[in-house]
């Protein structure tokens, strides 16, 4: 089957069910407050707008991924909005309460949901929305599930922005998962909030991060820092620039594989006058899987390990408000 095929394939099928989606998201709505009531009407629903052919599709590009029933996100997203459409104006906390279920449930699509949830309570109440968020990202076991919560995430840091703190935390975790949610989340604030997320102290707070994180050997994680550093580019490119520099010299300097790619991967987004050079400098320098991780932030894990010290930083007491 041809792309144009697939491609066809798929807008037909989003367009045969996307009113279909938004009813879904309306009637469970109804069920409110009782919580349980919205979980059965959003699984029983959600069996009806799967597709096999993307059900096969995200299996394949995320390995392991077992309890999820391949509903397109387009159709995901018409559900979030008819849900979102019938919510306006409901107590935070029964949303909040729903949220808490969905997020626990095992079936993919609903914690997705759940995360859709969250970004209505991040404001309103934004601890227990944190914790819900944190909860969930420890229990991620793949990068659709890691990147579907970072929009949430991203809107808490916009909405309270010592929350980069916790950015700065999750650097040290011993899970690649919660490594990745790091880029991811920085990946998607210039989207969540066009004026805010594009403003140059995103960067200014972002790159530092990114700089502890750099050198990373999972390529989970070397893709959302990346994918951070490219969205980075609406914020403060001469900044971006600038970083993409520095990290390179350490890279030629170290001959350092992980934080090549990263950098390597970025360049197709600049100009040929800033991404040759780079690319020259670079060249020869290959990641090998077999290579540890470089990071800073993998460092300091390490020395914790080292000193017999069992709480590294980002599993310690989440920040609370100065």
């Amino acid at each position: 089957m041809t792309a144009s095929v697939v491609t066809a394939r798929a807008t037909t099928f989003v367009a045969d069910h996307t009113a279909a989606a938004i009813d879904l998201g309306k009637s469970a709505a109804d069920a409110l407050p009782d919580g349980d009531a919205v979980v059965a009407r959003l699984h029983d629903g959600l069996a009806t707008l799967s597709d096999p052919a993307y059900l096969a599709e995200q299996q394949r590009v995320a390995p392991g991924m077992t309890d999820v029933l391949g509903v397109r996100w387009p159709l995901l997203s018409a559900v979030g909005r008819g849900f979102r459409g019938a919510t306006r104006g409901e107590r935070s906390s029964v949303l909040l309460d729903l949220a808490s279920r969905l997020v626990d449930q095992p079936l993919l699509e609903l914690r997705w949901l759940g995360f859709d949830v969250l970004t209505q309570t991040v404001r309103s109440e934004p601890e227990q929305t944190w914790q819900l968020l944190r909860r969930a990202a420890g229990r991620a076991e793949d990068w659709v599930t890691v990147d579907a919560l970072a929009h949430a995430a991203g809107a808490g840091i916009i909405a309270e922005p010592y929350r980069w703190a916790e950015l700065e935390q999750l650097v040290y975790s011993p899970s690649r998962w919660e490594r990745r949610l790091v880029g991811s989340t920085i990946a998607t604030i210039p989207y969540v909030d066009r004026r805010a997320g594009r403003q140059p102290t995103v960067a200014e707070r972002a790159l530092p991060i990114l700089a502890d994180l750099v050198g990373d050997s999972e390529p989970d994680v070397q893709k959302s820092l990346s994918w951070a550093l490219r969205s980075l580019l609406l914020s403060d490119p001469g900044a971006v620039v600038e970083w993409l520099t520095a990290e390179a010299d350490v890279a030629q300097r170290t001959n350092d594989g992980h934080r090549a790619w990263v950098i390597r991967d970025v360049l197709p987004k600049l100009g040929p006058d800033v991404a040759d050079p780079i690319r020259d400098q670079l060249e020869g320098i290959r990641r090998r899987t077999d290579a540890p991780s470089t990071s800073r932030a993998g460092e300091t894990s390490a020395r914790f390990v080292g000193l017999g010290v069992d709480t590294p930083p980002a599993d310690r007491t989440v920040v609370e408000r100065p």
